[in-house]
């Protein structure tokens, strides 16, 4: 006779925490990618912050974050936006 394993609503109430947990996870983000690009362009950096334009132009103004500017284009180092992550995150 086979043994079955009885899943109940608190076990995928437990799985769906985890799991949602584990996505929102900076490093989830950042390592969807096998190779990172080094540079960022802006909607990336709003993707992985999940932060608005503006928001990404206030941490421009007051130093948090550094960009190149390129023809009409702003970049961002992915390094910086990680330590930014970790930062925010500890």
């Amino acid at each position: 006779m086979a043994a079955f394993d009885l899943i109940t609503k608190d076990d995928l109430e437990k799985f769906k925490i985890e799991l949602f947990a584990e996505l929102k996870r900076p490093s989830y983000k950042l390592n969807k990618k096998e190779e990172q690009k080094e540079w960022l362009k802006s909607y990336e950096v709003r993707a992985i912050l999940n932060i608005s334009a503006g928001t990404l132009a206030t941490l421009r103004r007051n130093g948090t974050l550094h960009f190149s500017k390129i023809g009409g284009l702003l970049y961002y180092k992915h390094d910086e936006i990680v330590q930014l992550l970790e930062g925010a995150s500890s």
